[in-house]
């Protein structure tokens, strides 16, 4: 009987192995690393692609950030305006006394009559 040795388990070849083992393992070796490389391929396309989304976000919070800082300069000089309109409106109040509120009175109601109207037509 011959004696026929068993491949080792760790997957190396040894000299007992034959050549049309040898040529077997080395076109699966070759599978293996053609699979790899698409693989590579693929991970590298994601991560262009997440790369891409990254900057996007960035430069979306970037020009979020822009607007916000100016519609908190608009919003701050809208302050300022009402402020002084309101400042003025109490100065008139003063200088009107009671005919100056029958004049308020007088628009508010109208103002809520033409949003009622608006509003149930």
């Amino acid at each position: 009987s011959t004696y026929v040795p068993t491949p080792p388990l760790s997957g190396r070849s040894t000299p007992f192995q034959s050549n049309a083992s040898s040529f077997h393992d080395h076109r699966s070796a070759e599978q293996l690393e053609s699979q790899n490389d698409e693989m590579i391929d693929g991970i590298g396309a994601k991560v262009q692609q997440l790369r891409a989304l990254a900057i996007g976000i960035g430069q979306e919070a970037k020009d979020s950030t822009i607007q916000l800082t100016q519609m908190n300069d608009a919003f701050s000089e809208t302050g300022d305006i009402l402020g002084g309109t309101f400042r003025r409106m109490n100065a008139m109040a003063k200088r009107q006394g009671s005919r100056w509120m029958c004049y308020m009175l007088f628009i508010i109601l109208v103002i809520w009559f033409f949003i009622f109207v608006w509003w149930f037509r």
